[in-house]
């Protein structure tokens, strides 16, 4: 029935009130916190940069596969198979083995049940594959194997380049999976997109190791140049602490010598194998190392206990906050090697802007004096209505604080196709009523309920093809289905509720005039 009790009035007024008063935001300032929200812009419109990483995974396959040696000698070692003369190359362990023990290292690999060699029943393949390659056997990862460790370097590369992004404050960044080895990043409005670079292109592996100026090490030594190219230092390959153990890093002015620092903190493990180790280390120099570069190796003047300390180097303030950051964020499991890039000018971005508005102004104009034309009073509260819908969809987008794209600007034009569709089909559905029905409320009526089976067919099917957009596509596609879905969301809620409304208090005061649509 075309009826409206006064709470349903006040719900309706209340919602759409609250929602175009966030819209405003945009547009005014407001000191509430709450109404401090803003659309965000994507990088079509906004500019910014796109980057494409790629992950260099050789060095993952390397160390997994020293990892890997350790552990099948200690294996083989428990089950009284000796394993000899382990070579590590191209990718591949060769090892040898007695020729009587050969078949039953073969067996264990082959097994479906290893305790070394997980089987992964789905692809019918085992993680590892072993060979007989001369007088060695020969242990590589098989073709499931090394898609399954690229795919958890990539997971594991993707959170730490998200963690660093965060940190360092970027709007709304786009950040995406590429197959199984890249990383699609958007960086919407990035004034400093050389720091970004910078940031993403270092591991931070961070290591503390003693310097060894001797071969009396019983781990062995190995010479590295210190982070400013000036000298180098014999550091040993013994891991004192890596940077695992850190819980936070901040960049500090030094009270004593007026210099930038970068304080650490460690956490429980991390404490007590430092204090251990400076503890018996007073007087040699420790060696802080960043991706195999030497920051600085200051001498040990006394026991270093509470899980915390300093690095210094000769830091600016920005470097140290960028070294803090990496360290918070922690090692990327591999490197990530730049291999496309592009950067999107605000100009651009603004002229997409401009040239999305135009568009939907003239559609929106065209829409408004067809409609008023054709249906004369009843026009009128249909563009109130669609007025009233589009500025309901950008309060919803504020209020999410949702990212706004050209293909999102498509969406929205879209929208209010739909919702003068809706209003199409309801009046028409009411002519036909009029024709046959002497009571106008209930030809009215009729028109509505009769309507609303086609209105809400033709929303859903639209709204299941947004959700699959949403869920399939990425970037800008995520855009167009944002808008679209929220779109018909709005549009049911303004031809059901705004302009039944308007069309029942009109109706309401002109009972005695005659009503042509």
């Amino acid at each position: 029935m075309l009826y409206f009790s006064k709470l349903k009035i006040f719900f309706i007024l209340i919602i759409s009130l609250f929602l175009i008063l966030i819209a405003s935001s945009n547009l005014f300032k407001f000191d509430n916190n709450f109404l401090k929200r803003n659309i965000n812009l994507g990088l079509d419109l906004q500019g910014g940069s796109y980057l494409l990483l790629e992950i260099d995974n050789k060095p993952v396959i390397e160390q997994k596969l020293q990892n890997l040696t350790i552990t099948l000698r200690d294996y083989f070692k428990g089950k009284n198979i000796k394993l000899v003369n382990f070579i590590l190359q191209n990718e591949k362990i060769l090892f040898k083995v007695n020729e009587k023990d050969k078949q039953k290292v073969l067996d264990i690999f082959n097994d479906k049940e290893s305790e070394i060699n997980p089987y992964y029943e789905r692809f019918k393949s085992h993680q590892l594959e072993i060979t007989e390659e001369n007088d060695f056997l020969s242990v590589i990862f098989s073709k499931q194997g090394l898609v399954k460790l690229k795919t958890s370097s990539q997971e594991q590369a993707l959170e730490i380049v998200r963690r660093r992004i965060d940190e360092v404050g970027t709007n709304e960044p786009n950040i995406l999976k590429r197959g199984n080895d890249r990383i699609l990043v958007e960086l919407p409005g990035l004034d400093d997109p050389m720091r970004i670079k910078t940031l993403l292109g270092k591991t931070a592996n961070l290591t503390f190791r003693f310097v060894s100026n001797n071969n009396e090490d019983s781990f062995g030594n190995e010479k590295l140049n210190y982070e400013d190219e000036e000298g180098s230092e014999f550091v040993s390959k013994r891991i004192i602490l890596s940077g695992d153990n850190l819980l936070d890093a901040q960049p500090r002015m030094d009270s004593d010598t007026n210099e930038t620092v970068v304080t650490f903190s460690l956490d429980r493990v991390g404490a007590k194998r430092f204090g251990k180790a400076t503890s018996k280390g007073i007087g040699r120099q420790l060696a802080i190392i960043l991706d195999g570069k030497i920051i600085s190796a200051p001498v040990i003047q006394d026991t270093i206990a509470g899980g915390s300390g300093q690095i210094t180097g000769g830091f600016t303030f920005q470097s140290a906050t960028d070294l803090a950051l990496l360290l918070r964020s922690g090692a990327l499991p591999a490197p990530l090697n730049i291999i496309e890039e592009r950067t999107v000018g605000p100009g651009l971005g603004q002229d997409s802007i401009d040239a999305g508005i135009i568009a939907l102004i003239i559609g929106f104009v065209l829409v408004i004096v067809f409609i008023i034309i054709k249906y004369k009073i009843f026009g009128i509260i249909t563009n109130t209505a669609l007025i009233i819908n589009l500025l309901l969809l950008v309060g919803v987008l504020t209020l999410f604080e949702a990212t706004l794209t050209l293909p999102g600007i498509a969406g929205i034009i879209l929208t209010v196709g739909m919702a003068v569709d809706a209003n199409v089909l309801i009046f028409e559905r009411i002519r036909e009523e009029l024709k046959n029905e002497k009571n106008r409320l209930i030809a009215f009526d009729s028109g509505y309920s009769k309507s609303k089976t086609a209105i809400l067919d033709a929303n859903i099917t639209t709204l299941l093809a947004a959700i699959i957009l949403f869920f399939m596509g990425s970037g800008p596609i995520k855009g167009f289905s944002i808008t679209l879905g929220v779109g018909i969301f709005t549009t049911l809620f303004s031809v059901y509720f705004i302009a039944r409304l308007l069309t029942v208090l009109y109706i309401s005061k002109n009972k005695n005039k005659e009503i042509v649509i």
